[in-house]
């Protein structure tokens, strides 16, 4: 089994944020439309997670709604 101290929290969730990013530009969809999809008012909680600006990050909540939204698998942001 491997040391769970080196598991680079801060990559995986830049990771996801970059994988979400990507979808979503594909699609054409602003952060703000996305923002509000998910029931957000305004564009921080995409555009933050996206670059993991100050630690913040998609909680799972975020991505079902997310994957949702864009009519993706949910498995997508991971790879």
């Amino acid at each position: 089994m491997k040391d769970i101290d080196n598991f680079d929290v801060a990559n995986f969730h830049k990771r996801i944020g970059k994988n979400v990013k990507k979808i979503r530009t594909e699609k054409k969809i602003s952060q703000l439309a996305l923002s509000q999809a998910i029931g957000h008012k305004s564009v921080s909680v995409v555009s933050y997670a996206e670059i993991y600006h100050k630690d913040y990050h998609f909680n799972l909540e975020h991505l079902g709604k997310i994957a949702y939204a864009l009519d993706v698998d949910i498995c997508e942001f991971f790879k």
